[in-house]
């Protein structure tokens, strides 16, 4: 494995790699070290010839039948952890040690973690440990690390047995450890006791003059020491030459210097014992050696780092006060979290906050983004009870799949919202099946985000309208919603707005409308929208709407007034914030003559949203509705399938070193292998075989050209369908004749029953990993694209979900007078093709291409599969981007 570092409990790094031959006089001295207990309880015996004897062993780097990785902190080896495979390959004996001083900080679990991983990537499937019974902290370790354990005692010994089987509750308990460790070593970020502005200006047009200002005039609550060499003082504190000769260790370092010194300096705080880094300066990225040397420094000295090129970061919690950017200070502290790549996007909100009078818990720009990222900020604020709403600005993921679990966890206690970035395509990728064709970037960063429960927006307008209301009112319980207005046309326009957006007006009660035809004029309109006409005052439209509001079927509230030379018709509605929020229904108003775009009205200790369009109020109210969803979804399990084979399946695609599109032969082999339903298929060489196989089938068949270089074989003219046994050899020799050379055989097919016509499918990159596809299919697939995606592993509700979020999900329910078609039928191909793509990363393109979903079931009538040589990654791994 290559070297990676990760964080134990108390938030120190360490880094993990795999054991080398230089390694063993530390690691001997390592366990010679170990105090008689821990030795005795390691070897249960206290002779240093065992010691010697394991150690010499560790040095079998090449062997795939041993695998031994170590910790090391400081450059010390402080723990270490090895297998090896029994007779049955399948089974392998492991051994954890840990330095005494360091037990109890997470190093035995996080070896074990990333052990398993490299044992299960090599096949393993079992690891044993014997133990002592009395070795209490290391049992604990491997029953609590979350895989399936069993446990056998034998008098004063007992074997521990884990399964490698990272199920959900495996990557539940790897997600707790990995915020639990998180969380304190962001501590040195966000709520450091003393900071050291490295760069501080004397001049007011720095930017670390700026950051030094913040600082100071921001209420941070610790120490804060200039650094700069050509400055006695600067901001009227006592200025250090260097971070060498500061009075004490800073436990975070802002860095403003220039580009070329910052390695310098990062060395430099590493070595003084700094614990983290905020980058502001620009132009590291751009210069690899300056870049490789920032990283260097940060990971020798096991240091998180913010940036570079970045905005710095904001903690308003009173008790902290922390300001390290040179933004302009957030006012007022506030309960919104913010994650942004860009600077300038920060900029741009904490303006779009101050006018509302909304303000930040923490922010942190994370520029170039070397280590810290959106996902780290996930983890902080799921511990976070300051903050009750996150917003995500991401131009780009590490890890998708953590990020999507992760998100998914904030998402069921708060609102995530993002900014879609990078929507726009200016190129399509370059791929042969219709799947990896439809998979763009955006669709496969719509995809993360659906799956995570996050809310996505266009832009910061819409950004901060869904804030406005997500803030200042209860999440609506369901999608009807009223209309009342005092302009009719408004409120038509509103009605159509929320059509757009899925959103429903219910029919009111004959309660509620008997008491507008009370109060209202003869003219006015009843139904919903309801038209107030211009004539009632403002108590009258308060009632109107209060009326309204109660009404059983409405679960949200838009009530749009149009000052008139008669009055501010609106101006009572605010007295039924109260109500609305004992109600749990937001009310939101529409001011078309109002300059912003949405404005937030204080009433007593509530706050109303007001905005000046109809649309945004829909789409604000959408959005909100999509945050209930996904809080209150229920998951689904990922099943375990009956009747698959994977090593079948691997041993199919081990004939493709080099990678290529599968013969039909080996792609009929591995789909059968996970129990995707097939059409049955006879290949043909000879005409005269062709003739022999449609009358094997005893019925009308299709003829099929396997051609080189032909892929969709009905652009090419390659499929004759309902081909009689008079018509065989006729379409069999019309296929060579139109092929000529580059036909190898016709695949011969019974016409399968009708039914919908589906397109299945798998794209996988390189960061995202398999991306699975379900839509229309046959030849209008890429015509009117009504396709749903969703990232490995997919659940039960996520095959639902993508099922009836097409637009065509009607014709398989069935669509005047037509039979329903068996769902559930096609729920399993999805999640048997979810986890082929799961299980074989090899796998780069898969297309079922149609499948034909019918009353009996459905199957797959044509399919191709392109694999790449390719690893399986470990996405639950817990490790550091640096």
């Amino acid at each position: 494995m290559t070297a990676t570092r990760a964080l134990l409990t108390d938030g120190r790094t360490v880094l993990l790699r795999a054991v080398r031959e230089a390694d063993l006089p530390a690691i001997r001295a390592l366990h010679e070290n170990l105090p008689e207990q821990d030795r005795y309880f390691r070897f249960f015996s206290m002779a240093h010839t065992v010691i010697e004897h394991y150690v010499r062993r560790l040095a079998h780097e090449a062997d795939a039948r041993f695998g031994a990785l170590g910790a090391w902190l400081d450059e010390e080896v402080i723990g270490v952890a090895s297998y090896q495979t029994l007779a049955d390959p399948e089974h392998a004996d492991i051994a954890v040690v840990v330095a005494h001083s360091e037990q109890a900080h997470g190093v035995g679990t996080l070896l074990l973690e990333h052990l398993g991983s490299l044992a299960r990537r090599r096949g393993v499937r079992y690891l044993h440990a014997d133990l002592l019974t009395v070795n209490a902290r290391m049992v604990r370790v491997l029953t609590d690390c979350g895989l399936p354990a069993e446990m056998v005692r034998d008098g004063s010994t007992m074997t521990v047995t884990l399964r490698l089987a990272p199920d959900e509750s495996y990557q539940e308990a790897v997600r707790v450890r990995e915020m639990v460790a998180d969380r304190a070593s962001l501590r040195s970020v966000l709520e450091p006791t003393s900071v050291a502005v490295v760069g501080a200006g004397r001049s007011p047009g720095s930017v670390g003059h700026a950051v030094l200002r913040n600082l100071v005039e921001g209420g941070f609550r610790g120490t804060v020491w200039p650094v700069n060499p050509k400055a006695d003082t600067v901001a009227g504190l006592r200025c250090y030459p260097d971070v060498g000769v500061l009075p004490e260790v800073p436990e975070l370092a802002v860095v403003c210097v220039p580009a070329a010194a910052v390695p310098a300096v990062a060395e430099e705080c590493g070595r003084r014992g700094v614990r983290a880094l905020v980058v502001v300066t620009a132009g590291i990225t751009e210069q690899p050696e300056l870049a490789d040397a920032l990283r260097t420094a940060v990971v020798r000295h096991g240091m998180r780092l913010v940036g570079p090129n970045c905005l710095g970061v904001v903690n308003t919690d009173p008790a902290v006060g922390l300001h390290a950017g040179f933004a302009r200070p957030p006012d007022p502290a506030g309960d919104i979290g913010v994650v942004t790549q860009s600077g300038g996007v920060g900029i741009a909100l904490l303006d779009r906050l101050r006018q509302l009078g909304l303000g930040v818990s923490t922010m942190v720009s994370t520029g170039d983004k070397y280590d810290i990222s959106g996902n780290d900020m996930l983890m902080w604020w799921g511990q976070d009870e300051r903050t009750r709403l996150a917003v995500l600005y991401l131009e780009s993921f590490g890890n998708p799949r953590k990020f999507s679990r992760l998100a998914r966890h904030l998402a069921a206690t708060r609102p995530v919202l993002a900014v879609r970035a990078g929507t726009s395509e200016t190129a399509r990728r370059a791929a042969a099946s219709h799947t990896a064709a439809a998979a763009t970037p955006a669709v496969t960063r719509d995809a993360v985000f659906a799956q995570a429960g996050v809310v996505a927006v266009d832009d910061l307008d819409e950004l901060v309208e869904v804030m406005a209301l997500l803030h200042a009112q209860p999440v609506p319980s369901g999608r009807e919603v009223a209309v009342v207005s005092n302009a009719g046309g408004v409120g038509v326009l509103a009605a159509d707005a929320c059509a757009r957006e899925s959103l429903v007006l219910p029919e009111l009660s004959e309660a509620t409308t008997a008491g507008l035809r009370a109060l209202l004029p003869a003219h006015a309109g009843l139904g919903n929208p309801v038209d107030t006409t211009a004539a009632p005052d403002a108590a009258t439209f308060a009632e109107s709407v209060r009326l309204v509001l109660t009404d059983p079927a409405v679960h949200a509230m838009v009530a749009i007034s149009v000052p008139t030379a008669l009055g501010d018709t609106g101006q009572r509605v605010g007295d039924l914030a109260e109500l609305a929020a004992e109600l749990a229904k937001p009310l939101v108003l529409v001011r078309p003559e109002q300059q912003a775009r949405v404005e937030l009205v204080t009433v007593g200790t509530r706050r109303l949203p007001s905005y000046s369009d109809p649309s945004a109020a829909a789409r604000a109210l959408s959005a909100a509705l999509s945050h209930r969803r996904s809080s209150s979804r229920d998951a689904g399990v990922v099943p375990d399938l009956p009747g698959i084979d994977v090593e079948a399946a691997r041993a199919v695609l081990a004939a493709y070193p080099d990678g290529g599109w599968l013969t039909p032969e080996h792609l009929r082999a591995v789909l059968e292998a996970f129990g995707v339903p097939l059409v049955p298929s006879v290949l043909a060489t000879t005409a005269e075989q062709v003739v022999a196989a449609q009358r094997s089938f005893d019925q009308p068949v299709a003829l099929k050209a396997v051609a080189e270089g032909v892929l969709h074989k009905s652009e090419a003219g390659g499929v004759l369908l309902n081909v009689s046994p008079s018509e065989a050899r006729a379409c069999a020799e019309q296929l060579w004749r139109r092929f000529g050379d580059a036909l190898r055989a016709v695949e011969v097919q019974p016409m399968a029953e009708p039914g919908t016509e589906l397109l299945i499918g798998v794209t996988s990159d390189e960061r995202f990993g398999p991306l699975v596809a379900c839509g229309l299919g046959g030849v209008v697939t890429e015509v009117l694209a009504d396709r749903a995606f969703r990232l490995v592993p997919l659940s039960t509700t996520d095959a639902v979900e993508m099922v009836e979020s097409l637009r065509a999900a009607p014709l398989l329910h069935g669509y005047r007078g037509t039979p329903p078609a068996d769902v559930a039928a096609v729920h399993d191909v999805l999640l048997r093709v979810a986890r082929l793509a799961e299980l074989l990363p090899e796998v780069a393109e898969l297309d079922l291409n149609p499948v034909l979903a019918g009353p009996k079931g459905c199957v797959a009538v044509d399919a191709r599969i392109r694999v790449v040589p390719r690893q399986e990654a470990d996405p639950w791994l817990r490790r550091l981007r640096l």
